[in-house]
């Protein structure tokens, strides 16, 4: 019988005809969703393609095995699900998110002197400042307008265009600049759009729909880095993008949910896939891991099911949470920074974090239980655990346990420079995300205690 390490190099030289076309579409779709409205409304049209209805929060649901169905919240977080024929299990769950950080305009949208117009922005997310100075920006977001008809519609806009810079001050003004600095956000960090008293950016916004700029009642708008997502590298084995985390893991889930699910007879847990919105400013918002979107959708598919209330919680029990948020790779420059046993790195695979402050949700069980889906995949599994001299971050995972408590864990893929406007990673792992996905949804149980 071979071992798993034959298994995996003939399937990775299977897979290098391929990794890269799946990586550029990837890219392609973190290119069209410069924000979690427009991740949202992508995935929801991929599902629509696929044959999957679309259900209200607002009405009552009415689902048939066979069938496929998702539901949104806020425009910006996203629950699909399929149920198989026998649905005698329980709730197989992929869950990311689809925010980024970014600079968020407020409202009033500019401040006009000294001959130009800036952005007037505040920080959204826990962004790493000095990058976003001398890149091409753009705007996008969503938009409530009045419409022909008198009530309020919403839009989504993006330029799609670069708008707006925030230049750097000249070193001859500053000697030091590169002795390291305190960045001054709202003197510092305001794009300038324009000159001074020429065009605001409702006018750009209003234009760009089509619309007059008195029927724009309100607006979510985020300034994001206008580049396009790259491939690099001696051998294109690197590619570097806005929004990896974590547009990435939204993407290779989705595809690995998709393939899953091509037929549904002999399926036993009902497959689950999930993006929240609001990760980057702590998921407590109605449409955020925080809420009760998830609980309440899959107590909805009960009761459409006719299960009762106790047979929802045996479904409970035997269910399993994947939440996928991308996870950090081990630097070139800074490895003292790093664990020095677990040191994740780019093209080597998914990973797993664990947390003794259970700032992950990983435990010994569902660990080695993802790691049989990997195995069965074909699909390497690294380990991330903190240098216990630095303290790391958190995740959505041990956030949506709080109101659907079912055995999980916290995986990601390796990235350099999170929360950068422009991120890096491996161009390899993006399929093995997809693959170990459809390998867990594919699972017949969770064997869990």
């Amino acid at each position: 019988m071979e071992d798993f390490t034959e298994i995996f190099m003939k399937k990775e030289k299977t897979d290098k005809a391929n990794q890269n076309d799946f990586s550029s579409e990837m890219l392609q779709f973190i290119e069209q969703s410069p924000t979690c409205f427009h991740a949202t409304k992508n995935i929801k049209n991929l599902l629509c393609e696929k044959g999957f209805s679309e259900l209200s929060e607002q009405n009552p649901w009415k689902i048939k095995h066979g069938e496929r169905y998702f539901v949104t919240r806020g425009d910006s977080s996203i629950i699909a699900f399929a149920l198989p024929q026998k649905c005698n299990g329980g709730f197989a769950i992929v869950a990311s998110h689809t925010d980024s950080p970014a600079l968020k305009i407020k409202e009033g949208g500019e401040k006009n002197e000294l001959g130009v117009c800036r952005l007037n922005v505040e920080k959204y997310g826990g962004l790493l400042l000095s990058p976003w100075f001398d890149r091409p920006l753009s705007v996008a977001g969503r938009v409530a307008i009045r419409s022909k008809n008198g009530k309020i519609e919403m839009r989504l806009a993006d330029i799609r265009r670069p708008l707006a810079l925030i230049p750097s001050l000249a070193i001859h003004f500053d000697r030091n600049a590169n002795d390291g600095k305190k960045i001054d956000f709202q003197n510092e960090m305001l794009p300038v759009f324009s000159e001074e008293g020429e065009r605001s950016i409702l006018d750009a916004i209003s234009e760009h729909l089509k619309i007059k700029k008195t029927d724009i009642l309100a607006t979510d708008l985020f300034v994001y880095n206008a580049e396009r997502g790259f491939f690099w590298g001696a051998q294109n084995e690197f590619l570097s993008s806005p929004r990896l985390d974590d547009l990435e893991c939204a993407w290779t889930t989705l595809q690995g949910f998709l393939d899953s699910i091509v037929t549904l007879e002999e399926m036993q847990n009902i497959p689950v896939y999930a993006t929240f919105d609001n990760e980057e400013v702590g998921s407590m918002t109605r449409q955020g891991a925080d809420s009760t979107f998830l609980s309440e959708t899959l107590e909805r598919i009960s009761i459409s099911l006719k299960k009762n209330r106790e047979e929802h919680f045996c479904a409970l029990a035997r269910s399993f949470l994947v939440s996928a948020d991308n996870a950090h790779a081990l630097h070139p420059a800074h490895a003292h920074l790093f664990d020095p046993v677990n040191r994740p790195l780019v093209n080597k695979g998914i990973v797993a974090k664990l947390n003794a402050a259970q700032k992950y949700t990983t435990d010994s069980i569902s660990l080695a239980l993802f790691k049989d889906f990997c195995q069965k995949a074909a699909v390497p599994l690294q380990i991330f655990t903190n240098n216990s001299n630095v303290a790391g971050g958190s995740t959505l995972g041990n956030i949506s346990q709080t109101h659907v408590s079912v055995r999980s864990i916290d995986v990601g893929l390796p990235q350099w420079a999170m929360h950068s406007p422009l991120e890096s990673a491996g161009a390899k792992d993006p399929i093995f995300m997809k693959r170990a996905t459809e390998a867990f949804f594919k699972a017949d149980e969770f064997p869990l205690d």
